[in-house]
């Protein structure tokens, strides 16, 4: 089993990407987790079809990377809301099941129909709207709570 994060955009911020790899350093003594940086689309306009057409691309470069059976856990500000705990007795069950997890984190403008209906399940980490570089961050750090947790292993709250 091992854990892919799709991500539309690339990380700009040294600082970020030096907390990103901290993480995915931690984590690496519970799991495999691989990075994939897909290509956001220019917009030409902010019309709303320009977007449709964006997120559209972007869902068909995102599906590509997802196997038949992994398990596809997109972010949604619509999707259910999880305390830790929940989070990584989710992770625990599927790790028990020996699936990959892929977790997808779209572009600003978020995720094409398509993807979400890939999805076994939408996640949200909040009502609130968060940058989507800054959110690749917020994930490692929740699943790297998890595979604390799932070890029974002390973390800081």
């Amino acid at each position: 089993m091992k854990i892919k994060i799709i991500c539309v955009g690339k990380i700009k911020e040294i600082s970020l990407t030096n907390l990103i790899d901290e993480y995915l350093k931690r984590l690496s003594k519970f799991i495999n987790v691989e990075i994939i940086e897909l290509k956001e689309v220019n917009l030409k306009s902010l019309s709303e079809k320009d977007i449709d057409s964006s997120l559209k691309i972007e869902g068909e470069n995102i599906l590509n990377h997802i196997k038949k059976d992994d398990y596809v856990i997109s972010l949604c500000i619509e999707g259910k809301m999880f305390d830790s705990l929940e989070l990584s007795n989710s992770i625990d069950e599927l790790k028990k099941s020996s699936k990959n997890i892929v977790f997808i984190i779209g572009s600003s403008y978020g995720l094409s129909e398509e993807v979400k209906r890939r999805s076994n399940l939408k996640l949200s980490f909040s009502k609130m709207t968060f940058p989507h570089q800054l959110m690749r961050l917020i994930l490692l750090e929740q699943i790297y709570r998890s595979f604390k947790i799932i070890n029974n292993e002390t973390y800081h709250k």
